[in-house]
């Protein structure tokens, strides 16, 4: 098979690259940097970071598949850090990501392990003054992190310079290119230099992806962190038996006690679902809070503020939010309804195992149910119990 062909196999790229670097130290990074990687908590580089860091950093184009919770957020972050030369004041970096939510994670993370550098990161994302926006990048900053409509918007408009443009990144690239957002991510990359480095992170690799990596990319380094390295370690699984969805309310109503002992998020399938389940938890005098693609920015960035700080225990929310909501003490997630699809599944529940923490998974599952149980049982080769009645001393 001719090495510039791209291997589809349910999604998985084949990798042509393994040079593994096992440590940050080794990594030649400016000091400013390593100073920021590890007062962030960070202490050794996990699977995608041994890997991904040093080709970015060496301004290969690259093209690498790992789920969520494995520490793609952090690959990116430290490459394009030490690319940036700080003295320059022009933009240098463009990151493009799917949700409001992951762009403004991914600036912290930028902002943070940039600490030292003298770094300027500006988030660019739809429900926010575009005024202010345009005067922020006029001035112009280090790093911009966005969502591809208001990146679109801005470099349209010229007010987001591509003059010192060296890299452009794409993260949960799958999730882009299937969410309708394929014609501005085309339309970003026309605007963008011929000679700019392109970095795409992706779960899945769905022929959209393969398709951007061909038009855009130049012999990638490809990197495939396969999916037996991925943390459901250290997640206890279990199921409830509930026959009938209408009585997935009262199982969660007797389990409320147990939940509100940490942070439990508690996932439904749509939109209209989550409001239904705040509503009925609400009229039991049960506190929670919700969070969905319905709501504008400022409602979504409160109910975040309030569950981070803790004051609220339970955040109901969608799929589009599994991705990107990094809650360090979230250690119970609940699936109320199974996810549609069981890559989904890792979304959800790998966030509270996140680099070693515990956490334990409750999936809600009727009789139609149990087909989708088995088969997320197989496709993680894990193991999903029946829920013991001591629960609560395992979270």
């Amino acid at each position: 098979m001719a090495d510039n062909e791209m291997q589809v196999n349910e999604g998985l790229i084949e990798s042509n690259y393994d040079e593994v670097v096992d440590h940050f130290d080794n990594m030649e990074l400016k000091p400013e940097l390593l100073r920021g990687i590890y007062a962030y908590g960070f202490e050794r580089p996990s699977a995608i970071q041994q890997r991904a860091i040093m080709p970015v950093v060496k301004k290969n184009d690259v093209i690498a598949q790992a789920q969520s919770g494995t520490g793609k957020t952090a690959t990116f972050t430290v490459s394009i850090l030490q690319r940036i030369d700080a003295s320059i004041k022009g933009t240098q970096a463009l990151i493009v990501a799917p949700t409001r939510e992951l762009a403004q994670q991914i600036h912290k993370v930028v902002v943070a392990l940039g600490d030292y550098m003298g770094i300027t990161c500006h988030a660019c994302v739809g429900g926010t003054n575009v005024r202010e926006d345009m005067a922020k990048l006029q001035d112009g900053v280090h790093v911009v992190v966005g969502t591809p409509g208001r990146v679109y918007d801005m470099l349209n408009r010229r007010v987001l310079s591509t003059q010192h443009m060296q890299i452009f990144c794409l993260d949960e690239a799958d999730e882009m290119l299937s969410r309708g957002f394929k014609e501005q991510i085309y339309e970003v990359f026309q605007l963008l230099p011929g000679e700019t480095q392109v970095a795409l992170f992706s779960a899945t690799m769905p022929a959209d992806v393969l398709d951007v990596s061909k038009k855009f990319m130049r012999d990638p380094i490809r990197i495939l962190v396969k999916r037996d390295e991925l943390t459901l370690e250290g997640i206890k699984q279990f199921y409830i038996n509930v026959d009938k969805d209408e009585w997935k309310l009262d199982t969660l109503a007797d389990l409320y006690e147990t939940v509100t002992i940490t942070q439990a998020v508690i996932f439904c399938n749509s939109r209209r679902r989550v409001d239904w389940l705040t509503e009925q938890l609400g009229a039991r005098d049960f506190t929670v809070s919700a969070m969905h693609g319905d709501m504008d920015q400022n409602q979504r960035e409160t109910i975040m503020k309030e569950f981070r700080s803790g004051s609220s225990r339970v955040l109901i929310t969608t799929d589009l939010l599994a991705r990107g909501i990094d809650v360090q003490q979230v250690s119970l997630v609940i699936n109320y309804d199974l996810p549609a699809s069981r890559e989904n599944y890792i979304h959800r529940i790998g966030r509270g195992g996140r680099f070693g923490r515990k956490g334990v998974a409750i999936n809600f599952v009727t009789e139609d149910d149990v087909k989708m149980l088995r088969e997320i049982e197989q496709f993680y080769s894990t193991q999903i119990d029946e829920m013991p009645l001591n629960v609560a001393d395992l979270i």
